[in-house]
């Protein structure tokens, strides 16, 4: 590979592969048919594996769902999940009595820790045209000393994410969303959960959203410290060159980290995700939704839940939705909550 900067360029597959202190991204890209009354599609389900659809028929998926797309209730340990939704609606529930519905360039960041259960569904309010749901969720892994503490839940809505705005020596406009971290002044919302690895700021944590006009360059800044992993996803447009290498779309990029890198976009506008942060270093056992250091603590956390369901489910539904009518909120476990104007693209 280049000498330069870049360490590794590979192909994506689902879910994406990231490095320490990330355990993996999945990235759903759906194009929805119009919705019915309950939420879900109108459209035949007839030739999808119900319960277990991932197949991408038609350009959407059911997921997990059987009548509203998305994953019905399931338990967390021992990590976080940024869940950044640049397109659609989901609707949260949770066995803490916490819920929301979020979409159109919101994040909602959700500590696990010691056990939770949660709901993800994709509720299809446009009953007259097209749904599309552009999602990524994030696992972002606990140190040991962090993987008991309560769960959070927590939202960062579209207007409070720090936004870049810039345009190359030709007038091509950047882009930069900043999830997690900091671009010179420009420092990403402290509403992140309290006892995340990304909270600390000598971990350098970086959640970037990039887009690249037709032709654009735009120069990466470097990072502070070297021991940082930095990984680049290139999910949309035809051609992105890093240190003047030629990167097809739907392929990451692992990238030194304390050098600046130039970003060039092809014919077509790029869109990459920036993932950034210093190493946890610690073993990792992942048994499904349950991330933990050693094998005899995943044991006894599957035996924890059997007997707790991590407190049980407040719903009357497991896969739970919020009704035609509801605004983009959030109730937290403290009873307080936040009222959004609903937008319907």
């Amino acid at each position: 590979m280049n000498q330069h900067s870049i360490i590794n360029i590979q192909a994506l597959s689902f879910p994406w592969q990231t490095q320490d202190p990330f355990l993996f991204c999945a990235y759903h890209a759906d194009q929805y048919p119009a919705g019915n009354e309950q939420l879900g599609p109108k459209a035949s389900l007839a030739g999808r594996n119900i319960g277990q659809d991932f197949n991408g028929k038609d350009g959407w998926n059911m997921y997990h769902g059987r009548t509203v797309p998305g994953f019905p209730a399931h338990p967390h340990v021992g990590f976080e999940t940024v869940t950044i939704a640049t397109k659609g609606l989901v609707d949260h529930s949770d066995s803490l009595g916490a819920a929301g519905r979020f979409g159109n360039g919101d994040v909602q960041w959700m500590t696990a820790g010691k056990g939770v259960q949660h709901s993800e569904m994709f509720p299809l309010l446009n009953q007259e045209g097209g749904n599309e749901l552009e999602l990524f969720q994030i696992w972002l892994n606990l140190p040991r000393a962090s993987k008991k503490v309560d769960p959070h839940f927590g939202m960062i809505w579209a207007d409070e994410i720090p936004r870049l705005q810039t345009t190359d020596e030709n007038g091509n406009a950047i882009q930069v969303d900043i999830i997690a971290g900091q671009i010179g002044e420009l420092k990403a919302s402290e509403k992140v959960a309290p006892n995340s690895w990304a909270a600390d700021p000598e971990n350098e944590v970086a959640i970037w959203l990039i887009r690249l006009d037709a032709g654009a360059n735009w120069t990466l800044p470097a990072a502070l410290r070297n021991e940082v992993k930095r990984t680049l996803y290139f999910y949309r447009g035809d051609q992105v060159k890093t240190d003047d290498q030629a990167v097809p779309v739907m392929h990451f990029v692992e990238v030194v980290p304390e050098k600046e890198i130039v970003l060039q976009a092809g014919s077509e506008p790029a869109y990459l995700l920036m993932l950034q942060g210093r190493p946890i270093n610690e073993p990792v056992v992942q048994h499904g939704p349950f991330v933990l250091n050693y094998p005899a603590e995943v044991r006894e956390t599957i035996l924890e839940y059997q007997r707790t369901e991590f407190g049980g489910w407040p719903w009357s539904r497991h896969d739970q939705t919020h009704g035609p009518d509801r605004g983009r909120f959030a109730k937290y476990v403290d009873g307080v909550v936040e009222e959004k104007e609903l937008i319907v693209e």
